[in-house]
């Protein structure tokens, strides 16, 4: 297979979940470099900062030489134009998600053609898990293993939050 170019895959990832995870390094098999990127959004209250939001996916694909991870203001479109990427990468769980990621996938190409969408569909084992999911079994004192990369959990049990 021929790699391609670079690939962001943007979310809150607010905490990134092995669904995020498995996806990420999917996608890092298709594309020459996959950058993993926190949008910043003022709107959304998040449960862990940015810092360690960004420790979280810096630490869970340390060993991937081809994954990086940064944070960027604005429209996820304009950080692509920017920086010249020509994919954006999507996991898809369900129906919902892919009316949802459709319609933004329209409106990246009417703001910037050269943009392409890649949708990878969710592997089966990752299909109920979300980051609201596990926030709300965090909240609940509840355990989050089964959910979060081991990388996460080690972060969490060894540092403050």
């Amino acid at each position: 297979m021929i790699k391609k170019n670079t690939a962001i895959y943007p979310g809150s990832f607010d905490p990134l979940t092995k669904g995020h995870q498995s996806i990420a390094l999917r996608a890092a098999s298709l594309f020459t470099h996959l950058i993993v990127a926190i949008g910043k959004n003022s709107d959304k209250h998040t449960m862990f900062p940015l810092e360690k939001r960004l420790e979280f996916i810096a630490k869970t694909f340390e060993n991937v030489e081809n994954i990086s991870v940064v944070s960027y203001d604005g429209l996820t479109v304009d950080f692509c134009k920017q920086n010249k990427i020509d994919y954006i990468v999507r996991g898809i769980r369900s129906d919902r998600d892919w009316g949802v990621e459709s319609s933004i996938s329209v409106a990246n190409k009417m703001l910037y053609p050269s943009i392409e969408t890649v949708f990878l569909l969710t592997e089966q084992q990752y299909i109920g898990i979300s980051s609201s999911v596990v926030r709300d079994i965090l909240n609940n004192k509840g355990e989050v293993s089964a959910f979060l990369p081991e990388e996460v959990m080690r972060i969490m049990s060894y540092k403050s939050l």
